[in-house]
């Protein structure tokens, strides 16, 4: 099994790197010509639909006040109401939300989905802000998105810093914006919410439990036995803590983690609870774990072995480092981790990768199962939630891997070809308005 492709926009003095968008249109061109994709459907799945930008001014805990800019993109709604994660990052514009829109179009209909795929977020460094801020920023940008949003419309969800205290906040602001008898109706505007507030009992796993059923059932489809399995992770927050806990609970042993603190290692294995309890009382760094030794930043896609896990940003696996990758499975928890030129050398080496609209589709489906359980006022328990979420990711990934095998390509264009072609199905039926 093999697939990748990039994301998120990172350059040099010398050799600029590709940016999120070159990435995501070359996939997208790139199975679009294996199932020659009719021309006029390219034209329409090659723009976005809308692009929302909003500045809107927040009062800090000082008194002065701070103008902070947020944005929308929403890529293509042929298959249903938008959807996609707001992220809080200093990297966060136009051209990334517009590739990471794209990406969650083709990762909703790969995954059979009613949705289309939208993405946003605010430039921010979170961690310069307090909680309090944080609070009025968030229900300020809801402010300013207004009707651009809707639980029928566009479905944010958590991403990068943003979480289900965030997404408590969304709902909140946006439900008192409406009539008080349409409140409570408007609940699944945004998905990722608390337990107590409308959320779906396991979508805080969902995504990362999404990439180890993904890894597992590779596994599975090649006669390996992940018990003893070194896996290192790039990032060690919900997706990365996740996929950890249940790659252990296998008995597979990670040896690695960085984060945006640093990196550390240990051969013989990295405690995945204690990890993340150590962490949670670092500020949520990894950095000074007992038992384990630092390891210098770059050095650590080398590390020695089986399965590499990057759950952090885009366009992590370049040119320059995928030759030293050692692992024999990349597995994309994050949205864009590889770029098209780190992929190149990465199949070239026969290392198989797991596509990010594939591995870590699990939360959108989460999602997907949030928003049914609040549209028809049910409430899901966990075990249902899991079977549901492991049966329907069985699906997605025995599609991938048979249409791989089938037509002898990479499984990221096979996974971006399933998605693309259920979108020209519809558009082929349904015909272009007028």
């Amino acid at each position: 099994m093999t697939v990748l492709k990039a994301s998120v926009k990172k350059a040099t003095k010398k050799q600029p790197l590709r940016g999120m968008m070159d990435n995501v249109m070359e996939q997208f061109n790139s199975a679009a010509d294996h199932i020659n994709l009719h021309p006029n459907i390219r034209k329409i799945l090659s723009i976005t639909n809308n692009e929302i930008l909003v500045n809107f001014p927040v009062k800090m805990d000082n008194g002065d006040v701070e103008i902070f800019t947020g944005y929308r993109v929403q890529h293509n709604s042929a298959l249903g109401p938008y959807k996609g994660g707001l992220r809080y990052h200093p990297t966060v514009d136009l051209d990334a939300a517009r590739a990471l829109a794209m990406w969650m179009t083709w990762k909703t209909s790969l995954a059979g989905l009613p949705y289309g795929g939208g993405k946003g977020g605010i430039k921010i460094d979170p961690s310069k802000y307090s909680e309090s801020e944080l609070e009025r920023i968030t229900r300020r940008f809801t402010y300013a998105l207004a009707d651009n949003i809707g639980p029928e419309h566009d479905i944010p969800a958590p991403d990068v810093n943003t979480n289900s205290q965030t997404m408590a906040w969304i709902a909140d602001t946006y439900m008192s914006t409406r009539p008080p008898a349409q409140r409570t109706a408007n609940q699944h505007v945004v998905t990722g919410k608390p337990d107590g507030s409308g959320g779906l009992e396991g979508r805080d796993r969902a995504t990362g439990f999404g990439v180890y059923l993904t890894i597992k059932f590779w596994a599975e489809k090649n006669n390996i036995d992940l018990k003893g399995k070194k896996y290192i992770v790039q990032g060690f927050g919900n997706v990365g803590y996740w996929a950890s806990y249940f790659l252990e609970k296998d008995g597979a042993k990670l040896v690695a983690v960085q984060d945006a603190y640093g990196s550390i290692q240990n051969q013989n294995g990295l405690n995945v609870k204690n990890l993340f309890d150590y962490a949670k009382l670092n500020k949520g760094s990894i950095v000074g774990f007992p038992n384990s030794e630092s390891l210098d930043k770059d050095d650590f896609f080398a590390v020695d072995c089986d399965i590499c896990i990057p759950a952090a940003l885009g366009n992590q696996i370049t040119k320059e480092n995928a030759p030293k990758i050692k692992a024999k499975l990349i597995a994309e928890g994050a949205n864009g981790p590889t770029n098209v030129d780190g992929e190149r050398i990465l199949l070239e080496r026969g290392i198989a990768i797991i596509p990010d609209i594939l591995c870590n589709s699990g939360g959108v489906i989460g999602s997907y199962f949030e928003w049914l359980q609040n549209r028809n006022g049910e409430i899901w328990h966990l075990e249902e939630v899991m079977d549901k979420l492991s049966k329907k990711l069985r699906g997605s990934f025995n599609k991938v891997f048979d249409y791989s095998e089938r037509e002898k390509i990479d499984t990221r264009t096979a996974a971006f070809c399933i998605a693309i072609e259920r979108i020209e199905k519809a558009y082929v039926q349904r015909g272009i308005f007028p």
